[in-house]
């Protein structure tokens, strides 16, 4: 699970791309994910990343967060031709059905607590 500081549930089902191959892959060619849903990946050591979103048919939320997992910025990409790169400390990447940032109200700054880490 990932939770808020305050307890706060972020996503209930999640699955961690660790390996060269889970993290080459991605949320490529998945239909979609339901909404508590968030893929955690792990990068070897905190850089900056770039984040594509070839072969994913649906829209979705990215946080990346540095080695405390501390929110240092977030993105919506759109299917397809969406695009970004995280902030240089980033050592989590957390993709998320789009929309929930502002569901789960996250900002920047804020710490997020996540099961197994």
């Amino acid at each position: 699970m990932i939770l808020k500081p305050d307890g706060e549930l972020v996503a209930s089902d999640i699955e961690f791309a660790e390996g060269i191959i889970s993290r080459s892959k991605g949320l490529m060619f998945r239909k979609s994910i339901a909404e508590r849903y968030a893929l955690i990946f792990i990068l070897p050591s905190p850089k900056s990343v770039s984040v594509h979103m070839l072969f994913v048919f649906f829209p979705i939320d990215v946080i990346f967060l540095d080695i405390g997992k501390k929110i240092l910025a977030t993105s919506r990409l759109r299917p397809w031709i969406g695009l970004t790169q995280s902030p240089k400390k980033t050592k989590y990447i957390i993709e998320m059905h789009s929309g929930s940032i502002e569901r789960c109200k996250l900002i920047l700054g804020e710490d997020l607590v996540i099961d197994h880490l």
